[in-house]
């Protein structure tokens, strides 16, 4: 059974940085692509990122390119997701997630297998 604790989350004012963790232990990241998600009040599960393969290729919305990255350490199990520039279009809760699937481009919440239970992320104006 594969679990995923994300931490990190928190208040951050616009401009700002933060960093969430999720720890994935007993998760091979050669086997699994990683990806995170976030969901604000009212709306619909979005798509933020994914970093997959030996490579650690990595791909993201077009909402938070050049903002956000992902990284991963696999001697700790646990992958990153470091915010920067922080706007308050930002504030959601965010989840990260694992897929089987690493030989396609996972961007669909249909397309991860787990999922961690979600850290707020709130940007104030």
């Amino acid at each position: 059974q594969v679990q995923l604790l994300e931490s990190g989350g928190g208040l951050v004012p616009a401009g700002g940085s933060l960093r969430v963790s999720c720890a994935a232990p007993g998760l091979t990241f050669s086997t699994h692509a990683m990806g995170w998600f976030r969901q604000a009040p009212g709306k619909e599960c979005e798509f933020v990122g994914t970093i997959v393969g030996s490579a650690g290729r990595t791909f993201f919305a077009d909402s938070v390119k050049g903002r956000f990255t992902i990284s991963r350490d696999s001697a700790k199990n646990t992958v990153y997701l470091q915010m920067n520039s922080l706007k308050p279009e930002d504030t959601a809760v965010y989840y990260c997630a694992a897929s089987s699937n690493t030989w396609l481009l996972n961007v669909g919440v249909s397309q991860y297998n787990y999922w961690g239970q979600g850290t707020q992320v709130t940007v104030s104006s």
